[in-house]
């Protein structure tokens, strides 16, 4: 099992590092000059040139790289905002909260609904629960976040002014955004959840379960379950590290103080520094919450630790 994890945690260094490089790259070959952009147009030429070799903008582009990934390994020290003057790593832990509880709130949502939508469903195959229930989840994957987003704050709280439109600082303010955050994973763990437990309820245990004279109860709930619990265990976890990257949108749209909203005001502004440390951060995020969904997934799958002993 130790080899296993420091085999996953090993893979993790290249991604981020592909991951930076991308962006790095990306922002690198963005038109448009950073240091006119802070200063202004009616920054003297002498300005701009000392602004460039202060930031280091005037180095080749490799030494750039390189001199960041070595500050980001060996201080931590992923850049400073060209706006606010203020670290980056300082900008980002200090909305990071507001996404942390945002993505938290959103897959827990999913997990209450999806997993006994899809129990339910394999359950009651091609009966109209089952029916209904598909039909929302295939809605759920289609609908964009953002006019899912902007139909709640129409309906909720234009219409019937039952919840706030904006902010993430009471439980009310955190109901809207949370259900148009989840609303593709409920339809994903939904989907997921039906067809692993159809899939286990036709294996020959359960067969052999149910000619032993158990009950159809503990048949599905103590032999069924636990087996197919096993890929949406997997599915729960990758969809938080997706909502912990993909809260640009509902961040935007609800006003909520987090590192999508933080990222999206830095590629407004020219920010860069912000913008490469708010993907770097996120990157890294995803990477730890998908190490720790493996680690939960060996544990589970007894297969996964044989093949490591």
């Amino acid at each position: 099992m130790i080899r296993y994890v420091i085999r996953r945690v090993l893979f993790l260094i290249p991604v981020l590092i592909g991951v930076a490089f991308c962006v790095f790259t990306l922002l690198y070959l963005t038109p448009g000059d950073p240091a006119r952009m802070i200063l202004g147009d009616m920054a003297t030429e002498g300005a701009i040139q000392e602004f460039r070799a202060k930031e280091g903008l005037d180095k080749p582009f490799l030494l750039q790289f390189g001199n960041y990934i070595y500050k980001a390994v060996t201080q931590g020290d992923i850049g400073r905002s060209y706006i606010t003057k203020r670290p980056v790593m300082h900008e980002i832990l200090t909305v990071f909260p507001a996404t942390l509880k945002l993505s938290a709130f959103a897959i827990v949502i999913a997990i209450l609904i999806g997993l006994p939508c899809g129990i339910l469903s394999a359950i009651k195959q091609y009966s109209i629960f089952d029916t209904i229930t598909m039909i929302f989840a295939m809605v759920g994957l289609s609908m964009p976040v953002f006019w899912l987003g902007l139909l709640l704050i129409l309906y909720f709280s234009v219409y019937l002014r039952w919840l706030p439109s904006s902010g993430f600082d009471t439980f009310k303010a955190m109901i809207l955004p949370s259900l148009a955050l989840s609303a593709q994973s409920i339809s994903m763990i939904t989907r997921m959840t039906r067809s692993s437990m159809l899939e286990v309820v036709r294996a020959d245990y359960i067969r052999t379960a149910r000619s032993k004279g158990q009950k159809e109860s503990v048949v599905i709930w103590v032999h069924a379950l636990h087996n197919a619990l096993i890929p949406v265990v997997t599915l729960c976890g990758l969809q938080f590290g997706h909502l912990l990257a993909g809260a640009i949108l509902t961040e935007s749209i609800f006003a909520i103080p987090g590192v999508g909203r933080l990222m999206v005001e830095s590629i407004k502004m020219r920010d860069y520094p912000v913008v490469q440390g708010g993907v770097l951060f996120v990157a890294v995020a995803f990477s730890v919450v998908n190490l720790l969904v493996d680690l939960v997934y060996a544990y589970i799958d007894p297969r996964i630790k044989a093949q490591y002993k």
